[in-house]
């Protein structure tokens, strides 16, 4: 599994014009899911969405998790992370998750992020999607399990 994540002041997810999901302070995951991927590495994805430390504390360091900040989440599947791009001038997906195994492993990711945390938005899988993100910092690191 990759996961994009970018501290976000705010985003948003619209599809054909209807906002889907919003929150405001917080983190902005994108996700891809591949193949190999099961429920320990939504587990563990999870952890580590909630507790990675990209917050400033006090002292302006990134010290603090959204855990702690208590900011909110916003799941976006995006199967596009999961490409192949190291040769040619194309991207290959055989490396992505198929749909159903991405959609199940989605939900899953989403449902257990809404038991363990009090603000938690997603875009809806396999529709096209607009983002809206204003990047605090900018931050932006992938996490891969």
């Amino acid at each position: 599994m990759k996961v994009l994540i970018q501290r976000a002041a705010m985003a948003r997810v619209t599809v054909a014009g209807e906002e889907v999901g919003a929150i405001g302070q917080g983190l902005l995951a994108l996700v891809g899911i591949e193949p190999q991927d099961g429920p320990e590495s939504v587990e563990r994805m999870l952890q580590r969405l909630l507790n990675y430390r990209v917050f400033a504390d006090a002292e302006g360091r990134m010290n603090l998790s959204l855990a702690q900040v208590g900011g909110g989440l916003l799941l976006v599947s995006q199967f596009t992370l999961a490409a192949d791009t190291k040769s040619g001038l194309r991207p290959s997906f055989s490396s992505a998750a198929p749909p159903a195994h991405g959609q199940a492993l989605f939900e899953a990711l989403l449902a257990l992020a809404r038991e363990r945390h009090p603000q938690v938005a997603a875009g809806r899988f396999g529709a096209h999607m607009q983002v809206e993100l204003v990047n605090d910092g900018p931050v932006t690191f992938l996490l891969e399990t």
